[in-house]
């Protein structure tokens, strides 16, 4: 890969790197998880990189690069990963705004979406980072009304997982 590529690789997945430590938060449960993680998707995304044709947002790419690849090192170690362990992740969610309510709701929900399956998972979070369906679709690589779909029976699953 020549200098300016590369530049510009290193550019925005530095603009964009909140985005893996999001989608690593929801993956794994411990600082080592997360590290390697993080360091697996960034080796996808730099083997994807020269194929990458601009047609979507490279923040759009990058979710589907992410999620796809922690859904696939998920599947592959699951027995490995201690989904109800999430205490370990309490110093990435916090922040000085939240109150203790917040914090506590906050976790819950963390332990709610953790119970769901990858697909689902990858789906709220997407939600929550406040995509479109349209978005969502593309970086899941399902139609939009199946997004819609999933995302009405997750919500109602979450609902029944929160307030049993």
């Amino acid at each position: 890969m020549n200098k300016e590529l590369e530049h510009k690789f290193v550019t925005e997945l530095q603009n964009n790197q909140n985005i893996v430590h999001k989608v690593c938060t929801l993956y794994t449960n411990d600082r080592d998880s997360h590290n390697d993680l993080f360091q697996e998707i960034t080796i996808q995304l730099w083997k994807a990189y020269p194929k990458f044709r601009g047609d979507a947002k490279f923040s759009t790419w990058m979710y589907r690069v992410a999620l796809n690849t922690a859904i696939t090192l998920y599947r592959k170690h699951k027995r490995r990963i201690d989904t109800a362990d999430y205490e370990s992740i309490i110093f990435k969610i916090k922040a000085d705004e939240y109150d203790e309510t917040e914090e506590v709701q906050l976790k819950l929900m963390y332990k709610a979406v953790k119970q769901l399956g990858d697909i689902d998972k990858a789906l709220v979070f997407l939600y929550l980072e406040d995509k479109n369906y349209t978005e969502i679709s593309e970086t899941l690589g399902i139609t939009e009304v199946n997004a819609r779909v999933k995302m009405n029976r997750i919500k109602t699953k979450l609902r029944t997982i929160l307030n049993p």
